[in-house]
């Protein structure tokens, strides 16, 4: 089978720093895949190995079964969308977008056709006349988009595009992204460090920490059956809970006092562990029934949402979200309780999730 896109133990480094350890990936055509991870983790590294402005070390670049390692990013059919917008200010837009097929020596009627085409489906097309300084940010960044369309590339690379914008236009943009691949139907690759824009976007999600993938798959995939305590702690919002315990056969006893018996898989030999529980799936209740208290150290009323940031009485921690509102005083104690199916437990090299039965 031809992938869109193969990696093959992919390395790179500079110089003695290793900052790309031997990444394998599979990429199907029509996929809108999203590297998401902290910074540093290498995932525009990646992206740009991808796109042919770097070199890999070692391992293989395959597009649709041929091998590019030696081919310039410039015969690659690929078309990237940095960060910044890196428009020519005294150029309109049309001729910002029309640019790089004249570059190429294409045929007038083709370069205004496909000019166009980007400029109605981007909505721009009332702006074509206009220079990127009588632009919004918004509309510089589908200018930039358009500027990526027009070479109608095999895969769109996109290193963090919203990085720029303001927290409207950044959900405005993403909804108009996610609309753009539904459209057109090309494969596109996208980094980011904002595990939101992964989860409402992705066809998959590859989630790298250290220059390695940690776990690739779905969003909801990976929300639910994350594969270590790393990726479980970067998918989702608020971040899940993390309570230290200790593991013996198939009993947890978190420090905060709360013992539980869960229907793990394998019974294991007594062992540091910790427990994770995401915030919307604890239950609180106002009288202080509940597995144990906690006291509400302060909390945050949305509307629709409210959450509360709390403390066991050893010390630790609590994030709760609750679907809706509720009244609330700092100081005061509130019970919660863990469903069984809520707990999540990370243990052994690397705290890698243990495996339930149901």
């Amino acid at each position: 089978m031809t992938h869109a896109l193969e990696l093959r133990q992919i390395r790179k480094s500079f110089g003695p720093v290793d900052v790309i350890h031997g990444v394998d990936l599979q990429i199907e055509d029509g996929e809108f895949v999203v590297f998401v991870g902290p910074s540093g983790c290498g995932k525009s590294t990646l992206l740009r190995l991808i796109a042919g402005l770097d070199d890999p070390t070692s391992g293989d670049i395959v597009l649709r079964g041929n091998r590019v390692n030696s081919v310039p990013a410039s015969e690659r059919g690929l078309s990237m969308v940095f960060q910044s917008y890196a428009l020519y200010p005294h150029m309109s837009v049309r001729q910002n977008l029309s640019f790089g097929l004249e570059n190429h020596r294409m045929e007038r009627a083709e370069i205004n056709r496909r000019v166009d085409d980007a400029a109605r489906l981007l909505q721009i097309d009332k702006l074509l006349d206009r220079r990127p300084g009588q632009l919004s940010g918004g509309q510089r960044q589908r200018v930039a988009i358009g500027r990526a369309i027009v070479r109608e590339p095999i895969i769109f690379l996109f290193d963090e595009p919203l990085s720029n914008l303001d927290a409207e236009l950044r959900l405005q943009m993403r909804v108009e992204i996610s609309n753009l691949h539904a459209q057109l139907g090309n494969t596109m690759i996208y980094v980011t460090h904002d595990q939101i824009e992964a989860m409402t976007m992705a066809n998959r999600i590859v989630v790298l920490r250290g220059g390695r993938i940690e776990q690739v798959g779905r969003p909801l995939d990976l929300y639910n059956h994350p594969a270590n305590k790393f990726v479980a702690g970067f998918i989702g919002a608020p971040q899940m809970n993390f309570l230290r315990s200790t593991l013996e056969g198939r009993t947890v006893t978190l420090e905060s006092g709360i013992r539980r018996d869960l229907p793990l898989a394998d019974s294991h030999a007594a062992q540091p562990a910790t427990v994770g529980i995401r915030p919307e799936t604890i239950e609180v209740s106002l009288d202080g029934h509940g597995d144990q208290q906690i006291e509400v150290e302060n909390f945050e009323q949305l509307g629709s949402v409210t959450y509360i940031y709390g403390a066991f009485p050893n010390g630790e921690k609590l994030t709760v979200q609750i679907g809706q509102q509720i009244p609330l005083n700092r100081g005061q104690k509130v019970g919660v309780t863990f469903p069984t199916k809520a707990f999540h437990v990370f243990a052994g090299e690397g705290e890698v999730t243990l495996p339930m039965t149901q």
